[in-house]
C-alpha cells in the first residue's frame, strides 16, 4: 500500500505554505482585548493571494479553472492555514463549492463557481443549527411554492456570514427530507444578527422569515447535506492538527531557550514528558484525519460507513487540540497569557475549534451507535 501523498496533493501544500509564509498572526486585535470582533471582514488580500494561487479552485474540476483534487489536498492546505491562524473563510467557501459543483443546477453552477474560482464569490455554510448541538437541518423548514422554495428558521453561529455572498443553508421539508439552500447575503425576510466567537471573529444568527429561494438555487439531491457536512466536520480537524502542531512548534522553541538553573527547561524530564505526550496525541490526530479524508474522498468501503472514521477524527481531534494548548500554557508559565504573545491567540482559536467539533462524548456516542448497527467481520 502507498501512504504518500500524490505529487498534485503536495504541489497544492508547497503553493500554500508559499502564500501563508506571510501571514502574521497578530495582524488584528487580540480577542482577550476586544469586546466585540477582531475585524469586522476577513482577511482580503490573503484571500486574493489564495486566488492567484489557485487554491480557491482546489476542489473544483477544470470546467471551473479548478485542479479537480479532493478532500486529502484540501485538508493539506487547511492544516496550514491553521498554523498562521490564516483569517479566511478557506473550509466553508470550498466545502461549499464543491457541493454545488456536485449537487447544484446548471444555473447556478454556471453564475457562482467562476467567482469562486477567482475568489470574488465567497460562500459559507450554516452549519450549527439553532442551539449548536441539534442537527443543522432541522433548524430551518423548506417547502415549494410554485418556481420558489420558502424558508423559515433560524441558525446560529454562522462564520462569515456578514461578508459572505451566499449562505449554504441545510433545512428540511415536510416529509423529512433535507435540502440546501443558496441564500444570497441580502434577501427579503433574512435577518442576521451579530455574534462574535470565543477566535474573536465576527459570526451571525440567521433569522429566515419566509425567504424565498428561486428553485435553481435549493440543491435537494438524496447527500448533498450529508456529503458537505463530512466534508466541513473533516476539514475542521485538519485546523485543529495545523493549529496544534504550530502551538507545539512555539512551545519547542521557547523551552529550547527558557533556563533554570543554568539549562533550557526542555531539557528537564518533566517538560519532556508532556511535551511527548502531546506529541503522540497530534500523531492520533493526524492518522485518523487521514483515515476520515481518504474514505470521503475514493467512497472507499469499510466495516463501518465514513462516518465512523469522522467520527474517530474528531474525538481526537476535540479532545487533542485542547491538551495541546493547555499544555502549551503551562510549559510557556506566564508568558503564555501575555497578550503580545500569539499563545493565547492560539488557544482562543484552540476553543473555538474545540466548540465546532463538539465534545468527543458525543461522537464516542455515535460511533458506539454505528458499532451496534453494523455487523464486524
Amino acid at each position: 500500500m502507498d501512504f504518500d501523498f500524490t505529487e498534485e496533493q503536495q504541489a497544492a501544500v508547497e503553493a500554500a505554505k508559499a502564500v501563508f509564509a506571510g501571514v502574521d498572526p497578530d495582524a488584528v486585535p487580540s480577542p482577550a482585548l476586544t469586546p466585540g470582533a477582531v475585524a469586522d471582514d476577513f482577511d482580503r488580500a490573503l484571500w486574493a493571494k489564495l486566488a492567484e494561487a489557485d487554491v480557491l479552485s482546489l476542489l473544483l474540476s477544470d470546467t471551473y479553472d479548478g485542479a479537480g483534487l479532493d478532500a486529502i489536498a484540501l485538508c493539506l492546505v487547511l492544516r496550514e492555514s491553521a498554523k498562521v491562524l490564516a483569517r479566511v473563510p478557506l473550509l466553508e467557501s470550498t466545502a461549499a463549492a464543491k457541493t454545488l459543483e456536485t449537487y447544484g443546477s446548471s444555473e447556478a453552477k454556471t453564475r457562482i463557481l467562476p467567482g469562486v474560482a477567482r475568489g470574488t464569490t465567497v460562500l459559507t455554510v450554516a452549519a450549527n443549527g439553532r442551539t449548536g448541538h441539534d442537527s443543522a437541518e432541522l433548524a430551518v423548514t423548506a417547502r415549494p411554492d410554485g418556481a420558489d422554495w420558502v424558508l423559515d428558521g433560524v441558525q446560529t453561529g454562522v462564520p462569515w456570514a456578514h461578508t459572505a455572498d451566499y449562505t449554504v443553508v441545510p433545512a428540511h421539508t415536510a416529509d423529512g427530507r433535507s435540502v440546501l439552500a443558496l441564500v444570497p447575503r441580502v434577501q427579503d425576510g433574512l435577518t442576521l444578527a451579530e455574534q462574535f466567537s470565543t477566535s474573536g471573529e465576527r459570526f451571525a444568527e440567521l433569522r429566515l422569515e419566509s425567504v424565498r429561494i428561486a428553485a435553481i438555487d435549493v440543491i435537494d439531491a438524496d447527500g448533498a447535506w450529508e456529503s458537505l457536512h463530512q466534508l466541513l466536520a473533516t476539514g475542521t480537524c485538519a485546523l485543529a492538527l495545523g493549529l496544534g502542531e504550530g502551538v507545539l512548534g512555539m512551545t519547542s522553541e521557547y523551552t529550547s531557550k527558557r533556563e533554570q538553573f543554568g539549562h533550557p527547561v526542555a531539557t528537564f524530564q518533566a517538560v519532556a514528558m508532556q511535551a511527548a505526550d502531546r506529541y503522540i496525541d497530534l500523531r492520533a490526530m493526524e492518522v485518523t484525519l487521514w483515515q476520515a479524508a481518504w474514505r470521503i474522498s475514493t467512497g472507499a468501503g469499510g466495516a463501518l460507513p465514513a462516518a465512523g472514521d469522522i467520527a474517530v477524527a474528531k474525538i481526537w481531534a476535540s479532545e487533542g487540540v485542547r491538551r495541546v494548548v493547555q499544555t502549551a500554557q503551562h510549559l510557556h508559565g506566564g508568558f503564555g497569557a501575555d497578550t503580545d504573545y500569539s499563545l493565547h491567540r492560539y488557544h482562543a482559536w484552540a476553543k473555538q475549534l474545540e466548540l465546532s467539533l463538539g465534545p468527543a462524548a458525543a461522537h464516542e456516542e455515535a460511533l458506539g451507535e454505528l458499532l451496534a448497527t453494523h455487523t464486524l467481520a
